[in-house]
């Protein structure tokens, strides 16, 4: 092609927005931020298995049990929580979640001294706690900045409760991995003197419990309610006589402060202050304000009131680690299996054709729809042997549908007329929707599924699909057709 076929195909817009997210794949991989001590990885975000890095599998202390009973489902709860000395969550009007790992057969007594009797038990924790577990991981690992980390919930063929949480760290050794899933942060209550200042009430080994977020029905405020040891109350008591915040409760922040950052301000409830006056009060409650949002801050304060503790207890039955040396031969080994595969492809299709002026355009459009993925991988997506896989196999069905394309606008292997060749690549298209929908359907289930070694397969894969489609096939048929007509 001559200069002038080259600058129209430019500026053509499917060719010129394909230049464009290419370009913008590569700022985003090397340029976003600036990143030249990585080389050819950029800002690129790889798994365990190509990173080295230790994972952990943990296994949750609680079960979940549907009940029926003809009295109070507050006497039971009550019961319940005395007898195992632990919490117990009504998770609907049939279900509660007992926070410890404890058989059918030492429930049994219970729920029947209570008037009540078991209709299913299962090991696991309600949907509820494990989203808890997974946001609570997640704050700890992206506050000490680690970003390549993956959190997945698995539940065990034929229940419906989550059993088990996986957690994957890469380039983190197995010391500190454990340390992150084990370890509390420093909680501290602070009550506001004179100005700024504030002065120390209580730490968070005085709270023994933290309940769930809560609405109240008479101010639609949402709260988390937490309870104080006797020690414990006794000191909020008389930090808050000592301060002044009881006579004046409006003008006395409780200010509360995980690891030195302040996670929540407000001033002391006056009628709180009311019943301080007259002796220590255990059972407080934190209000974070209404609608979605005053939710979502109950649902965070939750997580600083527990100090980075994970509302179940939970204990390690599986861990293993991959040495960072493995990890780089792995990443050795995966960018010569992409070479070669796209090396194969082009002699492949150059046995096919025997013309470069075709065979170049179908590895370029090829190349360049990797590129977009590995940048829309550097935001969404961690690089492991799955994902990898995917984008070979992206490679493949790519190459197999610009062939559909060429061998149609070459029919007979003749060159066909505009109208002829619009007609014909219109077909080709047809053919490779249907294809990609088909591909579409397949992967989605997994895509959506919390399962760490098939969900980067299908999300790739997905990807590969839709900008195949919406992106590259456009361009490569208006690159071909400029092609066939010179």
């Amino acid at each position: 092609m001559n200069s002038e076929t080259v600058m129209n195909l430019i500026k053509d817009w499917r060719v010129a927005l394909v230049l464009l997210l290419v370009v913008g794949s590569l700022v985003g991989i090397y340029l976003a931020p600036p990143s030249p001590e990585k080389g050819l990885e950029g800002n690129l975000q790889f798994g365990l298995d190509l990173e080295g890095g230790s994972w952990l599998q943990m296994e949750f202390q609680s079960v979940v049990v549907a009940y029926s009973t003809d009295g109070p489902v507050g006497d039971l709860v009550g019961d319940l929580r005395t007898s195992l000395e632990t919490e117990v969550i009504q998770i609907d009007e049939n279900h509660l979640e007992i926070r410890k790992s404890v058989s059918r057969a030492d429930l049994e007594p219970i729920f029947a001294e209570s008037g009540a009797s078991i209709v299913t038990y299962q090991e696991g924790v309600s949907a509820f706690t494990a989203d808890e577990v997974k946001r609570i991981l997640n704050e700890k690992v992206n506050a000490l900045g680690m970003q390549d980390a993956r959190i997945n919930l698995l539940t065990p063929t034929g229940s419906e409760y989550p059993q088990y949480v996986r957690i994957e760290l890469a380039g983190v050794d197995m010391a500190t991995a454990q340390e992150i899933a084990g370890k509390q942060g420093l909680f501290e209550i602070r009550v506001q003197t004179t100005g700024n200042e504030t002065e120390h009430v209580l730490y968070g080994d005085q709270i023994t419990s933290v309940g769930v977020p809560q609405r109240d029905p008479a101010t639609q405020t949402w709260g988390v309610g937490f309870t104080l040891s006797e020690t414990g109350a006794q000191a909020f008591r008389e930090g808050a006589l000592e301060s002044g915040a009881v006579d004046n409760p409006g003008a006395h922040h409780l200010v509360m402060i995980l690891d030195n950052e302040t996670v929540y301000s407000a001033p002391l409830d006056a009628g709180l202050a009311a019943q301080l006056r007259s002796g220590p009060v255990r059972s407080l409650s934190a209000s974070t304000g209404t609608g979605d949002a005053g939710l979502e801050d109950a649902m965070t304060l939750e997580i600083h009131l527990r100090a980075g503790a994970l509302p179940v207890q939970v204990d390690i039955v599986g861990s293993g680690s991959v040495p960072a040396a493995l990890g780089e031969q792995f990443k050795m080994t995966v960018a010569i299996a992409g070479l070669l595969a796209l090396l194969t492809v082009g002699v492949v299709v150059y046995y096919r054709y025997r013309e470069p002026a075709i065979v170049l355009p179908m590895i370029a459009t090829n190349l360049a729809e990797i590129v977009i993925l590995l940048g829309i991988a550097r935001f969404v997506i961690q690089l492991d042997l799955a994902t990898i896989a995917g984008l070979i196999a992206v490679v493949g069905t790519g190459i197999d549908q610009l062939v559909i394309i060429t061998d149609e606008v070459l029919h007979e292997g003749r060159v066909p007329s505009p109208n002829l060749y619009m007609k014909r690549y219109g077909r080709a298209l047809g053919i490779i929707a249907v294809a990609a929908a088909t591909v579409f359907i397949a992967m989605l289930p997994l895509a959506l599924m919390d399962l760490s070694t098939l969900r980067g397969f299908a999300i790739i894969t997905i990807l590969g699909v839709l900008i195949g489609i919406l992106v590259t096939r456009p361009a490569y048929g208006k690159i071909i057709m400029a092609i066939l007509s010179k």
